[in-house]
């Protein structure tokens, strides 16, 4: 498979504009493209398609790269098909994914993908990037007729993970918490993603960018950390 993709914890990091933390990476990515096809089915409220497709715009023009929505065209699957690269952003991962089974997008983006169409998602675009959804802090507002995701690569990822706070009084589950309980139904492994994290995935292999370790999960052990320079390709076989 020619994967050619990059999936980020978050849009913004604090004290950076939308994007700019993953801006050299993006600018790697996208080289010798010119336009990029954004999905923007993940927001629930508060912003229209098209309010969010000229946020994503104004980001990706300063690189040189033009920007379509792909509610903009009367054939959101030829949209797909024609794109030179595909950005799924963030909100809400149940509706994203609702949103792209609905609009028949789940297989020509795999297709496009496998094929060597460079990808980036952040947030739920990275979620709907793994093998299910079913790691996503979202809340299940609507439901889509599956969990299934778009399985570009075949782990689940965890975007936004957060450590426990030391000395904290809150008696809660923690993240970890919630995947170990993941694993005890489900094999895939898991990538907690922090913020100011991602993956960069090329073909058969996988490097984790940004300036923090990650943590991964593998049923029936214990949580590894794994820093930008481990090799962590492995996961493309683990499951």
């Amino acid at each position: 498979m020619s994967r050619n993709l990059l999936l980020i914890s978050t849009s913004t990091t604090h004290g950076t504009g939308y994007l700019e933390h993953a801006e050299s990476e993006i600018k790697e990515l996208l080289k010798g493209k010119s336009s990029l096809l954004f999905i923007p089915f993940a927001r629930p409220n508060g912003i229209s398609h098209a309010d969010y497709t000229a946020k994503a715009r104004e980001a990706f023009e300063k690189w040189g790269i033009s920007v379509t929505g792909v509610h903009e065209h009367d054939n959101p699957v030829k949209a797909v098909n024609e794109a030179e690269a595909v950005f799924i952003g963030g909100g809400n991962t149940f509706l994203l994914l609702k949103q792209l089974y609905a609009n028949k997008l789940v297989e020509p983006l795999k297709e496009r993908v496998r094929k060597g169409m460079p990808y980036i998602g952040t947030s739920a675009g990275t979620n709907v990037a793994g093998k299910t959804i079913g790691t996503t802090n979202d809340m299940p507002i609507v439901h889509p007729k599956t969990l299934d995701a778009l399985e570009l690569v075949p782990f689940n990822i965890n975007p936004h993970y957060l450590d426990p706070i030391p000395d904290s009084t809150h008696m809660g589950e923690t993240r970890e918490t919630r995947i170990l309980e993941f694993h005890g139904h489900n094999r895939q492994p898991v990538v907690g993603l922090r913020e100011g994290s991602m993956l960069r995935v090329q073909s058969d292999k996988i490097e984790l960018k940004g300036p923090l370790t990650a943590r991964v999960f593998l049923q029936g052990q214990k949580p590894m950390e794994f820093a930008p320079s481990d090799d962590i390709t492995f996961l493309l076989e683990a499951y």
